[in-house]
This record gives C-alpha cells, structure tokens and sequence, in this order.
C-alpha cells in the first residue's frame, strides 16, 4: 500500500496552526496520527485519523497515549478496551506514544475505570 506523506504533511501544516485541546486522562479521541514510517500506528481517512486513549497527561501540551485497533489478533500488547463506536477495540500498547493535544481532534468518550487500571499496569510492565 502506498503511503501518502505529501498528503499528510499538508494536513500536518494546518494541525500544527491550531490551538492545544483540553484533555484528560481515560479519555479517548479521535487523534491526527498521521502517515508514519514502516509498521509504525497510521491514522486513516482523509484527516489520518485513529482513535486513541489518554494515558497520561505532560501539561497542556503533550500527552501520552495508546492508540487502538478493531484487530482481533491476539498480542500480549493488545489490551481489550470494550466497545469504541459500535465496535471491540484493543489498546496497541506496542505503539505508545506522546502527541501533542493539538492532533486530538474530537472526543470519543472515557475508559471504564477498571478496563484503564488494567490498562495503565500493563503498560507500566513495558517498562
């Protein structure tokens, strides 16, 4: 599949002017992750988008987050996270990362307390 970097880097261009998003953590989104490199998370759709959970916040600025997939492989980095509009979704943890709040784009809903405890000690055994 070919990647569209141009295409995404004119999106980039246009996130980058926008103000940062007031976040909080257990919160999912709908985040610009864009076009990257090799097996790396891409968004999809004509904004690159992916759906995401907040994992912990950085300031105002910058949070950390774990995208999630509707793949029903099994993984030991693939946390269940319930349904996310109107379909079962895994947290990839395997592709953490920090984003600036200005790529989240609009709010999903929040993680079960207890699915994002599980959630939270599963990545913390990443590191």
């Amino acid at each position: 599949m070919k990647k569209e970097f141009d295409r995404w880097n004119e999106i980039k261009k246009h996130t980058n002017a926008e103000e940062p998003r007031l976040y909080t953590v257990r919160e999912i989104w709908w985040c610009r992750l864009g076009v990257n490199v090799g097996t790396e998370q891409d968004g999809r759709g004509e904004s690159f988008l992916r759906p995401v959970v907040i994992l912990r916040g950085f300031g105002p600025d910058a949070c950390l987050v774990a995208p999630l997939t509707t793949s029903e492989r099994e993984h030991p980095l693939r946390v269940s996270v319930g349904v996310v509009g109107d379909q079962p979704a895994r947290a990839n943890l395997s592709q953490l990362r920090v984003v600036d709040t200005r790529r989240l784009v609009e709010k999903i809903g929040f993680l079960d307390k207890k699915v994002f405890s599980t959630l939270r000690k599963t990545a913390r055994g990443l590191l």
